[in-house]
């Protein structure tokens, strides 16, 4: 972004003490993660930009910081706004008092359901924005071609996108085994931001196959669930993105890799985390607090989580509190516990009239449920000939296991068995486009009685549900139907609990407060039906993500994923 001579002039004067600064912060101790060490100083701001660190300089405002210390702001190196489900400014409103002054998003989840109307909507919300939030172009929409979605973006659909002003790069290249095997589409993609930052997505990937993966041109990955894993994609260059989502928490398993020396190459993000969780616990700074009660050194968290992120993205000014960086600092009571006291975004002090001050572009979507009701019989699966594959969910983990079992039958269809937390599972395409329905079992969700549904399933956004009996999903299905999108828990063929998300079928329109309760009640609910699950609603959505090892379920039907490739089963 240019700046005018008179900005530079006026930010100049301020530094030297001739002009008063907008805004000093004074008397606090500053994180340098530039050296790496914690001193005495103030920090005098014009604009959106620091001026001044060191002695204060005057200033028309003043924040006193005595007995606080400075950090800068935290970034977000991956996520997906619509799985906090709120709009982007519900979202501003929650992270941003929290410390995360910048987030770069994958708006793939609304891209897969109305295409680039959503992206676009999602450019021009991040302009409204006091935070920064930068977009990264979706590169897989869909995910692969086992699945429906309810659009297809090419190249040319993207490339046009690239030069907005909120516009980083291409997001995660989901489809790995499809760059390993040379697929020409993913390829084009590849080749036209190879001068740009080009996200990765690897989980399990090692050896031979992620060289291949790497010579396309990805330089992160989020999916590191190993800590072998994640040292072997340090080794090849990629910076890793520690993830600690809602469900997804690999903070703890990989803060060992994170030490003085290799700072530099990893950093933090939350990919998939609900409002209920970052109001309980926290966003990057709830990542931060777990890396170091896992061990990591105290410092280089911070460094990570600023001026290892903005250097690996590309964000040359920001990551550093340093005169001509933008004024984003987190004020601190105390650094192991990363207790936020105060934060300053592009120099403005967070209070809570800076949310008022906005006007945002109405949000896009509305009416993607294209779907005719069902009933019971929408989920009949005849009786095989002894065992059938079943898809075996991993706690905490969207990593799924490919399982045989003997299933009960009734009536010549295959039946539930709760006590053994074996249960029916479809997932119903709802764009509209063919009225498929894929239909299986999946274990693992305890022993579970009644039916849950959502909208939201990873990453075409078909409806998914998972029930002990045909008639309860049928039901839960039917209201989020009703809904134009959303979850729902039922049980005994009653609705207990459910959330509009009627913003393509993924986020609400209501305020973060008000989704954070329905949320939490929505996940209380699920609990009561005999799920032992902290999250049930979240490894229900990521059970058609096709791309993900071992055993997914698409509206095509089962298909599996891995280094040798995609293919569904027969």
């Amino acid at each position: 972004m240019s700046v005018g001579v008179a900005v530079l002039a006026r930010r100049i004067l301020a530094a030297r003490g001739l002009e008063p600064c907008d805004l000093s912060i004074e008397g606090g101790e500053l994180v340098d993660v530039a050296t790496g060490t914690v001193r005495p100083a103030s920090v005098g701001i014009v604009g959106d930009t620091v001026v001044a660190v060191g002695e204060p300089r005057p200033a028309k405002r003043v924040v006193e910081a005595r007995g606080r210390f400075l950090a800068p702001g935290f970034i977000d190196t991956h996520l997906h706004v619509e799985s906090s489900l709120v709009t982007p400014a519900e979202f501003e409103r929650l992270v941003l008092p929290r410390g995360t002054t910048t987030a770069i998003c994958d708006p793939h989840e609304i891209a897969n359901v109305i295409g680039v109307p959503g992206i676009e909507w999602f450019l021009d919300a991040a302009q409204s924005l006091v935070m920064t939030l930068k977009v990264n172009l979706p590169s897989c929409v869909p995910a692969s071609r086992l699945e429906t979605s309810g659009a297809v973006l090419e190249i040319d659909d993207l490339w046009p996108l690239a030069d907005h002003p909120s516009a980083l790069g291409l997001a995660e290249m989901m489809n790995f085994p499809g760059v390993i095997d040379g697929d020409l589409d993913l390829l084009k993609k590849l080749a036209a931001f190879a001068d740009r930052h080009v996200d990765g997505h690897a989980p399990l990937l090692r050896g031979e196959g992620l060289d291949a993966y790497l010579c396309g041109g990805p330089r992160t990955d989020h999916e590191c669930t190993l800590l072998e894993e994640a040292r072997e994609k340090l080794e090849k260059g990629m910076v890793v993105l520690m993830r600690e989502g809602s469900v997804t928490r690999n903070v703890a398993a990989l803060a060992p890799l994170l030490t003085e020396m290799t700072w530099p190459r990893i950093a933090f993000c939350t990919d998939d985390r609900k409002p209920v969780d970052i109001l309980a616990e926290g966003h990057i700074d709830h990542a931060m607090r777990a890396a170091i009660e896992a061990g990591a050194p105290v410092l280089p968290v911070y460094r990570s989580a600023s001026l290892a992120a903005a250097t690996a993205f590309r964000l040359h000014d920001r990551g550093l509190i340093a005169p001509g960086r933008r004024a984003d600092i987190v004020l601190l009571d105390d650094l192991p516990s990363v207790t936020v006291s105060g934060v300053v975004a592009a120099g403005r002090v967070v209070e809570a009239d800076l949310f008022e001050e906005r006007s945002h572009p109405a949000p896009v979507g509305y009416g993607s449920v294209r779907l005719g009701r069902v009933d019971a019989g929408s989920f009949a699966i005849p009786a095989p000939n002894g065992e059938m594959d079943v898809i075996g969910v991993v706690p905490l983990s969207v990593i799924t296991e490919h399982r045989r079992m003997v299933p009960p039958v009734e009536d010549g269809l295959v039946a539930a068995d709760p006590e053994q937390s074996l249960h029916l599972v479809a997932v119903l395409e709802r764009h509209g486009r063919n009225g498929n329905i894929g239909r299986g079992l999946v274990h693992g969700f305890g022993p579970m009685v009644g039916a849950i549904a959502t909208s939201i399933g990873h990453d075409s956004h078909n409806v998914t549900v998972v029930g002990s009996s045909a008639a309860d999903m049928a039901v839960a299905v039917n209201r989020i139907i009703e809904m134009q999108g959303g979850a729902a828990v039922v049980r005994d063929g009653q609705v207990v609990a459910d959330l509009a998300l009627p913003v393509a079928g993924l986020m609400s329109d209501r305020p973060f407060e008000e989704v954070a309760e329905q949320f939490g009640s929505l996940r209380t609910a699920a609990q009561s039906l005999g799920c032992p699950m902290p999250e049930p609603l979240q490894p229900l959505a990521f059970l058609p993500l096709s791309v993900i090892p071992h055993l997914k379920l698409t509206d095509l039907g089962y298909v599996t994923a891995g280094p040798d490739g995609l293919r569904l089963l027969e």
